[in-house]
């Protein structure tokens, strides 16, 4: 069985919504939501939560992740990317306990509702394409940038061409090349991206496609949205199947 790390970012600090990873939907705190999920994962063979936060570590200890550390301040601030953290992670883990997991599954606590035979779907795609360096999760965007635009001096600029189209922003959205917008349901990583070539998704990734209907928790608002997807109920798996993986 290949050993298949889930690792759940929760740092203490928020701007736009104080304590998120804290607060709860359907009376659970969201940090404890993604846990839930990856341990009802058949794929993932251990749970760690990089926190900066004691709170945050003893919670997560109580619903069965490990916190074999708290993470360093310097890495939980609020500019900080995601790639330092997981390459914290994944050193400090070989460095102290010689544990070097095949695959790793990202986890945010800030995506609530994930059907976790998802999370195994994704995990086996990855596994089967060792040609790629990542899975992404990804929905149908709302809008389409071949009908943005750039300004200059006053002037708009076409954000993107398409060939053989000299006004692309004029065509129907079905005429143009379809667009999908990355959206924090899950991502599948190999450690050596990470480490060797210091990229958290490489360059070449598997699209995981998702419902458009996913919350991502980013301010007051979204959270409120949330809770009231949870007390609607049952909030059972949203997700499509995943439609394209190249």
């Amino acid at each position: 069985m290949r050993e298949v790390l889930a690792l759940i970012p929760a740092r203490g600090g928020s701007k736009g919504v104080p304590r998120k990873n804290l607060r709860t939907v359907g009376g659970r705190p969201l940090v404890a939501r993604s846990i839930d999920h990856a341990r009802a994962s058949r794929s993932v063979t251990r749970v760690v939560v990089s926190t900066d936060d004691p709170e945050i570590a003893e919670l997560a200890r109580r619903e069965g992740a490990d916190v074999p550390f708290l993470r360093p301040v310097e890495l939980a601030g609020d500019a900080t990317l995601d790639l330092p953290v997981f390459q914290h992670a994944l050193r400090w883990l070989a460095d102290r306990e010689s544990y070097r997991p095949e695959l790793v599954v990202h986890l945010r606590p800030t995506s609530p509702f994930r059907d976790p035979a998802r999370i195994d779907e994704a995990v086996a795609r990855l596994a089967a394409r060792p040609d790629a360096d990542s899975l992404k999760s990804v929905h149908l965007a709302a809008q389409t940038p071949y009908k943005m635009w750039r300004v200059a001096d006053g002037i708009l600029e076409p954000l993107l061409a398409v060939e053989g189209a000299p006004e692309p922003y004029n065509l129907p959205r079905q005429e143009l090349p379809r667009v999908v917008w990355q959206d924090g349901y899950v991502d599948v990583l190999r450690p050596r991206v990470l480490l060797e070539q210091g990229l958290m998704h490489g360059r070449r990734i598997l699209a995981f496609e998702v419902d458009p209907d996913h919350i991502d928790i980013d301010d007051e608002d979204s959270l409120a949205r949330a809770e009231r997807r949870a007390a609607a109920g049952p909030e059972g798996p949203r997700s499509s199947r995943a439609r394209f993986s190249s």
